[in-house]
């Protein structure tokens, strides 16, 4: 008997419905159905959970192979928040582009590096299309770092694949506006977030 027939059968035998065992289990009604269709394997911590409250041992519920398994799930679950969470950080260090002075200007017969508020004062149009841009990019980024936070995988990959966009037309747009030293903090960044995508098993999905 596998473990989604053996955690079923357990339920039944204590009278309780997915959504009683969820509550007891602190996990979601939606995880419980999946792990008893067999759909994939609880956490270490809700598989220690699982035991106590049927007052079973681990080995009962997972054969090695199984236990293998769901061990090898979870670490790969646990790169990926890793990978998330770097991701988002990422994004959000944008905020540096905002806030430095890396945007050229126009003083005195001379070009000085100012921050974004100041060269947006004399270049509206360009300026208010970087905010845009930066904006963008550091709110998915917290974004991020919020869904991983509170465990909500659905929407992560379509924020990182936005969020990769973005950070592409900005150093595009950066340096069409000639904003050298905006292009190399921005670039440098969209590297570091392509790099920890590449050396990730989520780029392996």
């Amino acid at each position: 008997m596998e473990f989604h027939e053996k955690l079923q059968e357990l339920r039944k035998k204590h009278g309780l419905t997915q959504e009683e065992l969820a509550k007891e289990l602190f996990v979601s009604r939606t995880a419980i159905s999946k792990w008893e269709l067999g759909k994939g394997y609880p956490s270490i911590d809700s598989l220690k959970e699982i035991s106590r409250f049927f007052s079973v041992t681990i080995d009962d519920l997972l054969s090695s192979e199984e236990l293998i398994t769901a061990a090898s799930s979870e670490n790969r679950s646990n790169h990926e928040n890793l990978t998330d969470m770097l991701v988002g950080i990422v994004d959000v260090m944008n905020i540096m582009s905002v806030l430095l002075p890396l945007f050229p200007k126009k003083m005195n017969g001379s070009i000085a590096a100012v921050e974004l508020l100041a060269y947006t004062r004399s270049s509206m149009l360009s300026g208010c299309i970087c905010w845009c841009i930066f904006a963008a990019i550091i709110i998915a980024g917290i974004v991020k770092v919020i869904l991983n936070h509170m465990k909500i995988k659905s929407g992560r990959r379509i924020i990182t694949a936005v969020s990769f966009i973005l950070s592409i037309i900005c150093v595009l747009f950066l340096t069409m506006i000639k904003a050298p030293y905006a292009v190399t903090v921005t670039f440098f960044l969209l590297v570091v977030k392509g790099a920890i995508l590449l050396i990730s098993p989520a780029g392996e999905r």
